[in-house]
Formats: structure tokens, sequence, C-alpha cells
């Protein structure tokens, strides 16, 4: 367990804010690091592994005509992604992870682009990752990336 989610954990736990997650390339991995922690139960509300396009439509929301036009590693739905997650589990914070963990290009984008998205209350935004490695180190860079999101949020909130 690495030490990200513990204090992503405490942090939500300490605020009273309630987690959600949206991933695609990650399929649960970033809600499996969260919920190894002791007491996650208290704050981690759930997440959707939205590995192809119509559950990212259906079950996210994500625009059908953005997802048509761009594919599905974008930043754009990455935020969309995020912000279904936050709505579809009554979450007051939500994360999300799309790209290309390879071992082939995906919607024109190389294998390392990741978008990692993220949404609370009416804010909401994503940003891009290049990573290096194989398919599993890409995926594990992803969780990682997103755990680190989570926390500037959360350390963010606690320090205004």
């Amino acid at each position: 367990m690495k030490p990200q989610a513990p204090a992503v954990i405490a942090a939500a736990i300490g605020q009273g804010v309630q987690l959600a997650t949206a991933e695609s390339l990650t399929a649960g991995m970033i809600a499996a690091r969260l919920a190894e922690v002791p007491g996650a139960s208290a704050v981690l509300r759930g997440g959707v592994v939205s590995y192809s396009s119509d559950v990212k439509r259906e079950l996210l929301k994500v625009d059908a005509q953005l997802l048509d036009a761009r594919g599905s590693v974008d930043p754009e739905v990455a935020r969309q992604m995020a912000v279904g997650a936050l709505q579809a589990c009554g979450a007051d914070l939500a994360v999300s992870a799309t790209g290309v963990a390879g071992p082939e290009a995906h919607d024109g984008k190389p294998v390392g682009t990741v978008y990692i998205g993220w949404a609370r209350g009416a804010e909401s935004g994503s940003t891009v990752h290049h990573f290096v490695g194989d398919r599993a180190q890409i995926r594990e860079q992803s969780t990682h990336a997103a755990l680190q999101q989570l926390a500037a949020i959360l350390d963010k909130a606690s320090s205004q």
C-alpha cells in the first residue's frame, strides 16, 4: 500500500468529504487502493469502471458527440467522467482516469498519454500526463497520479 491512499482517506475523513472514482485504463485500481485503507468505508462512496465508451455515455453522462469527435482519451472526457462519478455516487469529490496503457496507440494518442479528471462541487478540470513504461507501469503511474490529484485538492481545501 502506497502512503498516498492513507493520507487521502485521513484528509477526507477529517474534512467530511465523500469520495468517488471513474476509471477507464485503471479499471478500479484507484478505488481499490483507497479501499485498502482501514476506515475508507467512512468516505469512499464508490466508483464506476467505464472501460468502454458506452458506459462512459450511459452511466457517467459523458457527451456522446464529444466521444464520437475526440475519442475517450481526451481532457474533456476525463473532466466529464469525474463530474459523472460525483453525481452517480453522490460524492463531494471525484477523480477519473482515462488514457492509453498500451501496447498500442488509441484514439490517435500515443501509449502513456493519460488524463486525470477531477470534480468538486461546481469546480472541475483535468490534467495530462505522459507516462513511460509497460502497460502495468502506466496503469500504476496513472493510479498514483489520481491519488496525488485527490491529495492536492484535499490539501488545498484544508489550508483555506
